[in-house]
C-alpha cells in the first residue's frame, strides 16, 4: 500500500522554482517582518520601517538580474512540464521592473509623506499594505492560469483600497476609498463570472490550455464562451482606468496620499495591462474578432474623454494639478490600449504588444516624476493647484526644469525624446494593423494633450506671484525626483533601451 501511495504523492507533489518567484515573494516577506517589527519599535524609530520597506523593494527588483539568462517556470503539471502556473519569461521580467522599480520610487516620496503627516498616517500598516500590493503586482504577469490571475489581481487591489482610505479623520481620503472599492468589487465579480464561463467551456484554467481547447467548444457554447471574454475584459478595463470604467480615478487621486496616486497611476495601470495582455494574446488569440474591435473602441473612448477632461481642468481648483495628472493618465491608458487592440489584427502580435511595454516604461519614468515634483510642491502648498506653480524656476530652478520636461516627454515633444518615440511606436502599430481610423483619433488627441501640457510647462517660467519660497527638499524626495529624471534624460538620449521591446518578441 504505502509503494502505490508514493508514487501518487510525488505525482501531486509540485517542484518550486524558489529563484523564480523570489521578487515577489520578497516583497511579501518583508512586508511582513515590517508589520512584526512595528509591534515593537518604538514612534520615535517608526522612521525604520520605510527604509527597511525601501530596501526590500530594491531587494526584489535586484532578484530580477539573475533570471536574465532564460526562460524559467515553476509550479507545472506533473504530467506536462510545459503547463505552468508561473512564467518568468521576458514579458515577466519587464513587468516586473516596471512595478518593483515603481513601487521603489513611491516608497522613497512615502518616507518623505509619512514624516510630513506627523504620525497622522499608521507607518507599519502603511508599508506592509504597500508591500503587499507590490507582491500582487508582481505576481500578476508571471501568472499563466486564471485563478492565480486573479488571485494576483486581488492581492494587488485590496490593499491598494485602505492605502487610498489610510488617512485618519479625512473624509475626502474616506469617500475615495469607498468609491474605489465599491466600483472595483463590481468589476472583479464580473470578472470571476467571465472567468467561470471560460472555465465551464473549456474544462481547464491554464492559459495556454485555454487557446487550444477554446477552438474546440461544441457550437451551443459559443455564446457562452463569448460572454465569458467579454465580462472578462471589463475587469481588466477597469484596472486600466479604461473609459466609461475610468469614473474612480480623479477622486480617488485627490483623496489619497500623493504618493499613493503616484503609485497607482503606475503600477495599477501595470497590473491591469498585463492581465489584459495575458488573457487576449495568450488565451483568446482565436476570439480576436470579439475583444479586438472592444479594445480598438475601448481605447478611442478613453484617449478621448481623459484629454477632455484634463483640458477642463480650472487652474485656480483646489487639486486641479493632481486631477489633470488624472486626467492626463486616463488619456494615456487610451495610448497604451492601442497596441493591445493592434495585436488582434496585426500578423506579429509579439510586436504590437511590445510597442505597449515599451510605452508603458516611458510613461512610468515620467509620470513619477511628475508626481515626485507635485509632492514637492504640496509641501508648501498643499492645495496643489496648477497656479501653485508658477514662478517654480525662480525658487527651485531644476525642480522646474524637470518637470518641464516630464510634462513634455508626456506630450511627446523634444527634448522628451523618449515620449515622442513612444508616441510614434504606439501610432505605427495601429497603422500596421489596419486601423487606420483609430491612429487618426489618437494623432487628434495628442494634440489636444499639448495644450494642457504646454500651458503647465509655461507657467513653471513665469514671473512669480510675490517672494519665491525656499526650504530644504529632505533626501527621499530628492532621489525619487533625481532617479526619474536620470531615467527619463538617459531614455531620451538612448530611446533603443526601450523601443527595442517592440521589435522583438516578449513571450
Amino acid at each position: 500500500m504505502s509503494n502505490l501511495a508514493q508514487p501518487l504523492a510525488e505525482s501531486v507533489v509540485q517542484s518550486v522554482d524558489w529563484l523564480a518567484i523570489a521578487p515577489p515573494t520578497i516583497a511579501a516577506v518583508v512586508g511582513l517582518v515590517v508589520l512584526v517589527v512595528d509591534l515593537f519599535v518604538g514612534d520615535a524609530k517608526k522612521a525604520l520601517l520605510g527604509w527597511l520597506s525601501v530596501a526590500g523593494l530594491a531587494a526584489s527588483t535586484l532578484m530580477l538580474l539573475p533570471l536574465l539568462d532564460g526562460d524559467r517556470s515553476t509550479f507545472c503539471l506533473t504530467g506536462d512540464a510545459d503547463v505552468c502556473s508561473y512564467t518568468a519569461d521576458p514579458f515577466t521580467l519587464v513587468i516586473q521592473f516596471l512595478v518593483l522599480g515603481g513601487a521603489l520610487l513611491a516608497a522613497l516620496l512615502s518616507v518623505t509623506a509619512l514624516k510630513d503627516a506627523n504620525r497622522e498616517l499608521p507607518e507599519g500598516e502603511f508599508w506592509f499594505l504597500l508591500l503587499s500590493s507590490a507582491a500582487g503586482a508582481a505576481l500578476l504577469p508571471a501568472s499563466r492560469d486564471l485563478a492565480t490571475l486573479i488571485v494576483a489581481l486581488e492581492v494587488a487591489s485590496l490593499p491598494a483600497f485602505a492605502l487610498v482610505g489610510i488617512k485618519r479623520g479625512d473624509r475626502k481620503s474616506s469617500e475615495a476609498a469607498l468609491k474605489f472599492f465599491l466600483s472595483s468589487v463590481t468589476a472583479t465579480a464580473v470578472s470571476l463570472m467571465g472567468v467561470s464561463f471560460i472555465y465551464a467551456s473549456t474544462g481547464t484554467l491554464y492559459l495556454t490550455q485555454i487557446a487550444t481547447e477554446i477552438q474546440n467548444v461544441d457550437g451551443q457554447l459559443h455564446t457562452l464562451v463569448q460572454t465569458g471574454v467579454v465580462l472578462t475584459l471589463v475587469g481588466f478595463a477597469f484596472k486600466t482606468a479604461a473609459v466609461p470604467f475610468h469614473f474612480w480615478v480623479p477622486d480617488t487621486y485627490v483623496g489619497a496620499p500623493l504618493p499613493v496616486a503616484a503609485y497607482l497611476s503606475v503600477v495599477g495601470k501595470a497590473v491591469g495591462f498585463s492581465g489584459l495582455i495575458l488573457v487576449t494574446v495568450i488565451a483568446l488569440p482565436s476570439y480576436a474578432d470579439v475583444w479586438g474591435p472592444a479594445l480598438a473602441a475601448l481605447a478611442a473612448l478613453t484617449m478621448t474623454i481623459g484629454n477632455v477632461g484634463a483640458l477642463r481642468q480650472q487652474s485656480t481648483r483646489a487639486y486641479s494639478a493632481v486631477r489633470l495628472l488624472a486626467w492626463s493618465s486616463v488619456g494615456q491608458a487610451g495610448y497604451l490600449l492601442v497596441p493591445i487592440a493592434a495585436a488582434a489584427y496585426s500578423q506579429d502580435a509579439e510586436k504590437a504588444i511590445g510597442s505597449t511595454v515599451a510605452y508603458a516604461l516611458m510613461y512610468a519614468a515620467v509620470n513619477l516624476g511628475a508626481f515626485a515634483v507635485a509632492a514637492l510642491v504640496a509641501r508648501t502648498k498643499p492645495l496643489n493647484r496648477i497656479s501653485d506653480y508658477r514662478g517654480l524656476y525662480a525658487s527651485r530652478p531644476l525642480s522646474a526644469l524637470v518637470l518641464g520636461f516630464f510634462l513634455l516627454c508626456l506630450a511627446g515633444l523634444p527634448p522628451g525624446i523618449i515620449g515622442l518615440f513612444a508616441k510614434v511606436t504606439v501610432f505605427s502599430a495601429a497603422v500596421d494593423a489596419g486601423l487606420g481610423w483609430l491612429a487618426v483619433v489618437m494623432a487628434v488627441n495628442v494634440v489636444i494633450a499639448l495644450f494642457y501640457y504646454l500651458q503647465w510647462t509655461t507657467l513653471l517660467f513665469r514671473a512669480p506671484e510675490g517672494e519665491p519660497e525656499r526650504h530644504r527638499v529632505p533626501a527621499p524626495l530628492t532621489a525619487a525626483i533625481a532617479l526619474t529624471a536620470v531615467l527619463g534624460v538617459a531614455l531620451s538620449g538612448a530611446p533603443q533601451l526601450v523601443l527595442r521591446f517592440s521589435d522583438t518578441g516578449l513571450f
